[in-house]
């Protein structure tokens, strides 16, 4: 996924359907300067991680 898709998901009211490892995620935030996203698992809210944005699947 590229910086600026991701951001617009971000601020999007709307819920955008992404995956990172086949699994449905939720962006939290996204970090320009490293290409990076803050991500938490829809089943796992509690457990976020930083990830890659090309790591990123809509």
């Amino acid at each position: 996924m590229n910086r600026s898709r991701a951001k617009e998901i971000v601020t999007s009211p709307e819920m955008v359907n992404v995956t990172y490892d086949g699994q449905p995620i939720y962006i939290e935030n996204v970090n320009p300067t490293r290409d990076t996203a803050s991500i938490h698992f829809l089943n796992r809210p509690e457990y976020s991680q930083e990830v890659h944005l090309t790591q990123l699947v809509e």
